[in-house]
């Protein structure tokens, strides 16, 4: 009777066990994904999904135990990328789900090969036209690990071309190995469209179509010194005219801004005046030495012009003005002052000259 009593509160407690534990649904759809060569678990949320609900996921390879991959996230996928993998190796993962104290039940997801089993992005394409035929450059898709020609040692592209609006009439270049590829079958002044995939020696699926790239051809490819000659010739006349500019610049610019030129009749009044009676007629001021003027009985002594000559009045630099009753005026003797102050040869001038006791210079007029 004990040993029952006992099977029956174990089998109970575990029963206990077993209902707690299935109190909190588990994650459904894990999966296993890889593309380029990352490695991702991803899953969907139980049915009845709180926002406090967190996953805790691990991954092992072939030759491997269970590593933590992400812990209490609230996202539905962990990358395992960053975690050390190798391109060759065999993998799977195994998600849980949390809530406060309660968990679920561990789910596995399937085994992947990386190298064979990872979906191979789409390879960029870039065409460039030739005369009538086009250039294909490929690139190969950037894997999340090493390179396409590290991982793979055989890789191989599949070219399909068309011309535009005619996809039916297709036409398919298979197991190229250069990643530059010239179409020559090609008409002239025509649009076509190009797709390429890869290929390689160990995934067993071809990648993912590169977009449709489309570029026109052109006419008949000239030689390429016609080209070089064109530009020679332009840069040459560029030179030449820069230097013909340089040159003649003050021809130039008198040509394209001609100054104004004034009729001769206007020129004959702007010329310089060749009489002085021009002077004679503009307003003057006098500046005069003091003079003294007086009658004859108060004459000191008279002399004429050829006396004054020589006497050292003259030489002292004594000035005699030049009255309207001089004809011929033959040195001039100062001529910054409006008046003009000259002397005169003694036959030319009528009246006498006085010489006043005190020096001055007397005029008897």
């Amino acid at each position: 009777m004990n040993k029952l009593l006992v099977i029956t509160v174990s089998l109970c407690l575990d029963l206990n066990c077993t209902v707690a534990s299935e109190l909190l649904k588990r994650p459904t759809n894990v999966r296993l994904t890889s593309h380029n060569m990352n490695l991702v678990l991803k899953w969907d949320p139980p049915e009845g999904t709180t926002s406090d609900m967190v996953y805790t996921t691990m991954y092992r390879s072939s030759a491997t135990d269970y590593r933590i991959g992400c812990s209490n996230i609230s996202s539905f996928e962990c990358d395992f990328t960053a975690l050390k993998i190798s391109q060759y190796g065999n993998y799977t993962g195994r998600v849980q789900a949390l809530l406060g104290e309660e968990s679920s039940n561990w789910v596995e997801s399937n085994y992947i090969t990386l190298d064979t089993d990872t979906v191979i992005g789409s390879p960029t394409v870039s065409l460039s036209s030739n005369g009538p035929t086009l250039e294909v450059t490929i690139q190969d898709p950037v894997l999340s690990i090493l390179t396409l020609r590290d991982v793979y040692n055989g890789v191989t592209y599949n070219i399909t071309y068309w011309k535009k609006g005619q996809n039916e009439k297709a036409r398919s270049i298979a197991n190229m190995q250069q990643n530059r590829v010239v179409l020559n079958d090609l008409g002239p002044r025509t649009k076509y469209c190009v797709q390429v995939q890869i290929n390689t020696d160990k995934n067993r699926n071809p990648s993912q179509p590169s977009n449709i790239t489309c570029e026109s051809t052109a006419n008949e490819q000239e030689a390429p010194w016609v080209a070089a000659l064109v530009a020679f010739v332009i840069m040459a006349v560029a030179v030449a005219l820069l230097v013909v500019v340089v040159v003649y610049w003050k021809s130039i610019s008198q040509f394209l801004c001609p100054k104004d030129a004034l009729p001769p009749h206007f020129e004959s009044l702007l010329a310089h005046p060749k009489s002085n009676i021009y002077l004679q007629l503009s307003p003057a001021e006098e500046i005069c030495h003091r003079c003294s003027i007086i009658a004859g009985t108060e004459v000191v002594k008279a002399v004429d012009l050829h006396t004054l000559r020589n006497r050292h009045i003259f030489k002292l630099g004594f000035r005699v003005k030049c009255n309207n009753f001089c004809s011929s005026p033959s040195i001039l003797l100062k001529a910054c002052a409006p008046v003009k102050w000259c002397l005169a040869e003694p036959q030319t001038c009528a009246g006498a000259i006085l010489i006043h006791h005190s020096g001055d210079v007397i005029f008897v007029l």
